[in-house]
């Protein structure tokens, strides 16, 4: 459960303080040198061909998955939770485009483009954006496979039954969109791969207000049975207010 208050702080002199900080540094230097590793390993992953021809709608009309490198050779998306008939996007989903939003430019600046893919038609998709105030590339996969392919739509049927596959297991999941990253690469002659995706937890490795909660004393301070419940869409957060 959510508390304003701290949990009980141990108070020391300066010196002690510092000597705690620099055990903490050396675990911290060394939680580092392990992430180096482990993306080093990520990017080391063998590659899968996209040899499925997907079209989605897109402002500028149909478009295939290869349009969308908008002639880069790396392409990162956001498979966003908006189902058809969804009244609004995830606001966990929209949690990860508001740091999306900002990184854009920096990533087509390393030959990575980047864009969102939901389930919802896109005349649904569209005011949605516009409200949240996303400058990013958006383009419904409404009509094709794309979402079950990648394992991020479900039916009603499948919820029901149980055990949908999702973040490579099979797992109840309460709803009938999820979500996730894939990054695709594209060669000289013009083939996609895919190279990673990630689900579930893994998707925090875009919401640095995750990593910068962590550096504060009352941490994420989230509920443990709906850790995201404090989570609202951007527009839609109560002033806030001080509390001890």
């Amino acid at each position: 459960m959510k508390t304003n208050s701290f949990k009980n702080p141990i108070i020391v002199s300066e010196e002690k303080w510092l000597a705690a900080r620099l055990e903490l540094l050396r675990e911290e230097k060394e939680f580092t040198r392990l992430r180096d590793k482990l993306a080093d390993r990520r990017r080391k992953l063998p590659w899968i061909k996209i040899t499925k021809g997907y079209t989605f709608e897109s402002s500028d009309g149909q478009v295939t998955l290869a349009d969308l490198f908008e002639g880069r050779s790396q392409l990162m998306v956001q498979h966003f939770m908006l189902g058809p008939g969804w009244e609004q996007g995830c606001k966990s989903c929209s949690f990860m485009m508001d740091h999306f939003n900002p990184t854009v430019p920096h990533l087509n600046a390393r030959d990575v483009s980047f864009t969102a893919i939901s389930h919802a038609p896109l005349a649904e998709i569209l005011p949605f954006k516009a409200r949240m105030g996303w400058a990013v590339n958006w383009v419904s996969s409404h009509g094709t496979g794309f979402n079950q392919d990648f394992n991020v739509s479900f039916t009603e049927e499948e919820i029901a039954r149980g055990g949908v596959y999702y973040n490579y297991a099979k797992m109840d999941f309460p709803q009938t969109e999820a979500p996730g990253i894939s990054v695709f690469a594209k060669d000289a002659s013009g083939n996609v791969y895919l190279t990673y995706s990630t689900y579930g937890r893994g998707v925090e490795v875009v919401m640095t207000t995750y990593d910068l909660l962590d550096l504060v004393p009352k941490g994420r301070n989230e509920d443990p049975e709906a850790t995201m419940s404090w989570v609202r869409h951007h527009d839609r957060y109560e002033p806030a207010t001080a509390n001890i």
